[in-house]
C-alpha cells in the first residue's frame, strides 16, 4: 500500500511563525508515516522538509526549474519539471490533501487548483475566506485534518 500524500504550500519567504509552524507540520507528516511533498524551495516549502527529513520522513519536492540542486537541500526525491510557477498543478495533483502555511499568489493559485481537483485544503494562519478551505489552529490539527480526509476518501 502507497503511503499518503501531504502536500504543504506556502511562502517562499515564511516569517518565523511560518517557518515554525512548516517545519512542525513536516515533522508531524513524517511521525505519521506519510509523505511530504511540496515546492521544494525555500520558506515554508524549506521548513517542512527539514522537519520531515529530522524526523525520518520522506520529501518529494516538485522543483519549478530544470535542475535538481535548485531545490533545498532537504529534499529526498526531487522532481525536476523546467515549469516555473506550472508546476503548481502538479503539487495539487500529487498530494492528497494539502495543508497551506502563509503565502502569495502562487499559494493562492495551489489552493484554487487544489480544490477545483476536490482535494481538502486545511490552512494555518490566513486563506480562511475562500470557499471550500478549512481553517486549523495547529499544525497537529492541520495534519489530523489532512490524513483524516485521506483515510475517509
Amino acid at each position: 500500500m502507497q503511503p499518503i500524500r501531504i502536500g504543504l504550500i506556502g511562502a517562499g519567504r515564511a516569517s518565523e511563525t511560518g517557518r515554525e509552524l512548516a517545519h512542525r507540520v513536516g515533522e508531524l507528516v513524517a511521525l505519521r508515516h506519510a509523505v511530504l511533498v511540496c515546492g521544494g524551495m525555500g520558506g515554508v516549502m524549506e521548513a517542512g522538509s527539514r522537519g520531515c527529513t529530522e524526523a525520518g520522513g520522506t520529501v518529494v519536492g516538485i522543483l519549478p526549474g530544470d535542475a535538481a540542486e535548485q531545490g533545498n537541500p532537504f529534499i529526498t526525491i526531487p522532481i525536476v519539471t523546467d515549469l516555473g510557477h506550472a508546476r503548481n498543478v502538479l503539487i495539487a495533483q500529487t498530494a492528497q490533501a494539502l495543508i497551506a502555511v502563509e503565502g502569495e499568489y502562487g499559494t493562492l493559485s495551489e489552493i484554487a487548483i487544489s480544490l477545483k481537483l476536490g482535494k481538502r485544503v486545511i490552512c494555518l494562519g490566513g486563506w480562511e475566506d475562500i470557499p471550500g478551505v478549512q481553517s486549523a489552529d495547529s499544525p497537529e490539527e492541520a495534519v489530523n485534518m489532512a490524513l483524516a480526509s485521506v483515510e475517509e476518501g
